[in-house]
């Protein structure tokens, strides 16, 4: 599967009051192309029911779901990892999920850190945020410039992440971007309906790059 388009990611708060499967099926609906499901709760049951529904999801529509920092859970379920970088190592996730998995890194704005991804066995490196965030307003910012670095260094699809909306996310494709990884400019929606609508927009920026 080429990893490029919108990259839809969860948030335990915004989907919360049985939003979760509605939305997330309007932003697949709408071309979302790789799920991030990011629950930091520890009730493993609702999360492990939760994380199959959403699989159930991705599988209808011909996407990808990727679970944040929970190896475990990614290896029973067969579906890919996002691992942040105090989250443990890249290169025994690929071990334990195999060579066919989607296994994703936070590189922050760190080419040296998206080297070392790259090679313990990232399939995608992460860069951000490069926008005022509201889930991590503290993260070091990345620029533009870092982006297109990134492109001529490396082959690996550059997802781009942290306060991504409908109006900065051209320069993020157009600089280098393979897929911009939405959360509150895709979620925070008052409906599902809405949701697939600003999925659809996010995806349609793919089409003209």
């Amino acid at each position: 599967m080429k990893l490029r388009g919108l990259y839809a990611i969860t948030d335990s708060q915004l989907l919360a009051d049985g939003k979760l499967l509605p939305y997330v099926e309007a932003a697949l609906k709408g071309g979302a192309r790789l799920l991030q499901y990011r629950d930091k709760s520890s009730d493993d049951a609702r999360r492990l029911r939760e994380a199959e529904a959403l699989r159930e999801l991705c599988t209808r529509y011909g996407a990808q779901l990727i679970i944040n920092d929970d190896a475990e859970l990614a290896a029973r379920l067969g579906v890919g990892l996002h691992l942040g970088q105090g989250d443990g190592s890249l290169a025994a996730a690929r071990a334990l999920l195999g060579r066919q998995a989607i296994i994703g890194g936070t590189c922050h704005a760190n080419l040296d850190l998206a080297a070392a991804a790259i090679k313990e066995g990232a399939s995608y490196i992460a860069f951000g945020r490069f926008y005022n965030s509201q889930t991590k307003p503290g993260a070091p910012a990345a620029t533009l410039d870092l982006l297109e670095q990134a492109k001529q260094r490396f082959q690996a699809p550059i997802v781009a992440i942290g306060g991504v909306t409908l109006d900065n996310a051209p320069e993020l494709i157009a600089r280098g971007a393979s897929m911009v990884a939405v959360i509150h400019a895709l979620f925070g929606a008052d409906s599902a309906a809405e949701v697939e609508r600003r999925a659809r927009a996010f995806s349609a920026l793919f089409d003209t790059v």
